[in-house]
């Protein structure tokens, strides 16, 4: 698991636009706060929790054999899980019809970390998908 500074960072740089990095911070400081709020000062926990609920197991891969494109279930590096991650919570945030980011954001994490929300239903998703192409995976090593 990341370090809460990892995360951090990891979420500033999604958020920010056009290099307002400081704004960025700004809103990712306040929605944690948001969530201090509404939790009693487990922010931390939170968001680790909300991280771990979306992180992706495994991904699918489109690979031509013989003419055909088959759908191939792949599994995924620990970086690339928190990564997308972090990617599907700060879009699905940005989705959301909340009144500002810093409300969007928070409610998002707190949903994510109860295990539903929208970027919860993408991971179960992807998921269901890679499940569904099991029958694919011998074609992984060709």
């Amino acid at each position: 698991m990341l370090s809460f500074k990892e995360m951090n960072d990891k979420f500033v740089r999604r958020i920010m636009i056009s290099g307002k990095k400081h704004k960025a911070e700004t809103i990712f400081k306040k929605s944690c706060n948001l969530i201090d709020e509404q939790t009693e000062g487990k922010s931390k926990k939170v968001v680790e929790k909300a991280l771990l609920n979306v992180a992706p197991i495994l991904e699918v891969r489109s690979v031509r054999i013989a003419g055909s494109t088959y759908q191939i279930p792949f599994p995924i590096h620990k970086k690339r899980q928190y990564s997308l991650g972090v990617a599907w919570i700060v879009k699905s945030a940005r989705s959301r019809s909340e009144r500002g980011m810093i409300r969007c954001l928070a409610a998002e994490l707190t949903d994510a970390s109860k295990g539903f929300g929208i970027s919860v239903r993408k991971r179960n998703a992807l998921h269901k998908n890679a499940e569904s192409n099991r029958a694919f995976s011998h074609y992984r090593w060709t």
